[in-house]
């Protein structure tokens, strides 16, 4: 599950979630399928928010966890100036707080290429067919 928060000066925060299912071994060749129904209108907030650059908000992605009896894992990223930047786990825990049987995890970077690449090219595992 991923969720999106996108801010702009004296407004109420806009925010839009995207069920998310993986399908394979854990490994780089799973199948990555974004829930139809509600991708149109994360990708268009997150458009917002990377263009927008007065505005800032947080994306957050949360997955099943992986092992210590860890409920869920969680990642974070702040979203300020056009960018997502990726925050530590600690970071992570203090923007959003009590997240229900969650531990955070540093988050990677999301984005490629040098300033005013308009495409970016990824590795194969992460196409799939909508």
């Amino acid at each position: 599950m991923v969720r999106l928060a996108v801010c702009v000066e004296d407004q109420e925060p806009a925010r839009a979630t995207l069920p998310v299912t993986v399908e394979g071994k854990g490994d780089l060749d799973d199948l990555i399928a974004p829930e139809p129904k509600y991708f149109e209108n994360f990708a268009y907030l997150l458009a917002i928010g990377l263009a927008q650059t007065v505005s800032y908000g947080l994306m957050c992605l949360r997955s099943p966890g992986e092992a210590d009896g860890v409920r869920y894992e969680g990642r974070v990223w702040d979203l300020g100036r056009g960018a997502l930047t990726p925050a530590q786990a600690d970071r992570a825990a203090e923007l959003i707080g009590n997240w229900e049987s969650t531990r955070f995890l540093d988050a990677y970077g999301v984005q490629t290429g040098e300033e005013g690449d308009a495409e970016a090219i990824y590795s194969r595992h992460l196409y799939t067919v909508l």
